[in-house]
């Protein structure tokens, strides 16, 4: 491959890993871009991960064998049985080197620094391949992962002009992965509550706004539990708002812990002492079961005055749920009534007949001459 034709490929990868939307498509965007620069039939991405020992991997791009699946579950290797990753990155680079690449071919020979690898060897010989390539991917000045690139058997090995190059597009990598987390961690920010590390206002909306129009789409149940932290106001006159904000830390630990029960359930901070769990799918006597068990674990908190409680979802007879904002005004509603006749389990909207009280006060018009009904604040 001539100079520019390298230079294009560089710039494809490049280009190739920013227009990535998350991880994986980042992972996979590079595997591809090594993959047609290296004119190679396989490639690989590889994470160390040191507190495990193994190198895991990420993605698997090209002709796979059968055991080779795009994103792999479960496919991880203990380092000790590639010893050039850690001897390679340590003696060599850490002793002033380059993390340069290397090649190993099927019949044992390599081109690089890194020396003859028995496991990778046998790997090429078992799944019908001439060559590899692998580059240590460098990150934040600590070694990171590998790529691995593959050619089949019939077309030329890989050679040191071959590693060279791959060393390069390894640091093009590496640049793309830092981009990949610093948008991740600005994602992460963006949807996470500072305090507790629940998901934020700005999360339980989108995901809302997503549920429903799977259930209108597609029927599925959506539920929400709203319920308000009882006493926070007290803990922090008498106690100061350290000690308040404790009580809502351990608030929002329990909420994650009965959350969990839910599968796929979003836990969230909504902001004050106000909580929320969104669960979509799990049917609603389900919910309403986590929902008391909140309940139950909030009250025995040393902090506060338990919990107060309400529940919505679209399984139950509450008419017709065609936005989120009907749907969060009933689970306030409910929550609001919880607080009114001090529940020590949740309310849940519809279960009171055909005249339900709080289905009527969701439903009510707004009325600011009204002092005994619920202001809905500023609910979309």
């Amino acid at each position: 491959m001539g100079e520019d034709n390298r230079l294009a490929a560089v710039v494809a990868l490049a280009q190739g890993m920013a227009a990535a939307h998350t991880p994986r498509e980042s992972w996979r965007a590079a595997a591809l871009g090594a993959c047609r620069a290296l004119d190679a039939s396989f490639a690989a991405l590889s994470v160390w991960e040191r507190d495990l020992g193994r190198l895991r991997v990420l993605v698997n791009v090209g002709e796979r064998a059968p055991d080779e699946e795009e994103f792999p579950e479960d496919e991880a290797y203990p380092v000790h049985q590639f010893a050039e990753i850690t001897e390679f990155l340590h003696e060599q680079w850490a002793g002033g080197g380059e993390p340069d690449a290397w090649v190993e071919t099927a019949e044992g020979p390599t081109a690089g620094r890194a020396g003859y690898c028995h496991q990778r060897v046998a790997a090429l010989r078992r799944r019908g391949r001439s060559s590899c390539v692998v580059a240590p991917v460098v990150l934040h000045g600590r070694a990171w992962g590998e790529l691995y690139v593959a050619r089949p058997i019939g077309v030329p090995v890989f050679d040191r002009g071959d590693a060279d190059f791959a060393t390069v597009l390894a640091a093009v990598v590496a640049a793309g992965i830092a981009q990949t987390e610093r948008l991740e961690e600005a994602r992460r920010l963006a949807f996470t509550d500072s305090l507790t590390g629940l998901a934020n206002r700005r999360a339980v909306d989108m995901r809302l706004d997503e549920a429903i129009e799977r259930h209108r789409r597609e029927g599925v149940v959506v539920s929400l539990v709203v319920c308000d932290v009882n006493g926070l106001k007290r803990v922090n006159d008498t106690r100061g708002h350290a000690v308040g904000d404790r009580l809502l830390e351990r608030f929002g630990s329990v909420l994650s812990l009965c959350g969990a029960m839910l599968p796929g359930a979003l836990a969230a901070r909504l902001g004050g002492d106000e909580f929320c769990l969104l669960a979509v799918g799990p049917p609603a006597d389900d919910v309403v079961k986590v929902a008391d068990e909140l309940c139950r674990r909030a009250a025995e908190l040393e902090l506060g005055d338990g919990v107060a409680c309400g529940v919505a979802s679209t399984q139950d007879p509450v008419g017709p749920v065609r936005s989120a904002r009907r749907l969060f005004r009933l689970a306030d509603a409910a929550q609001y009534r919880a607080k009114g006749v001090r529940a020590v389990r949740a309310v849940v909207a519809g279960r009171e007949g055909s005249d339900d009280p709080v289905v009527r006060l969701a439903d009510a018009p707004t009325d600011e001459h009204t002092p005994e009904r619920r202001r809905f604040r500023g609910r979309r």
